[in-house]
């Protein structure tokens, strides 16, 4: 059998309240680690429409899993919600 090789690592942190909440969409989802629900909502996101654009300058702290982005009123596909 062919193995997956995946040669990057990435390294992210996140706050209580973020672990929380990817780890009850993991359970929710039976997804068997922590890796493989991030990675099946990293395909989830890039499939999708109706993100917002980020502003020049965001940093990465703008971003977060509960909070909504700061948005600059630019949307791209359709609006969120």
């Amino acid at each position: 059998m062919g193995e997956l090789k995946r040669g990057e690592r990435l390294q992210i942190m996140l706050s209580e309240p973020e672990l929380v909440a990817l780890d009850d969409w993991r359970f929710s989802k039976r997804m068997p680690s922590r890796a493989s629900a991030i990675r099946e909502l990293l395909k989830r996101g890039l499939l999708t429409e109706g993100f917002l654009v980020a502003n020049s300058g965001s940093k990465s702290k703008d971003f977060g899993i509960i909070t909504e982005p700061k948005s600059n009123g630019r949307t791209r596909g359709k609006p969120l919600g």
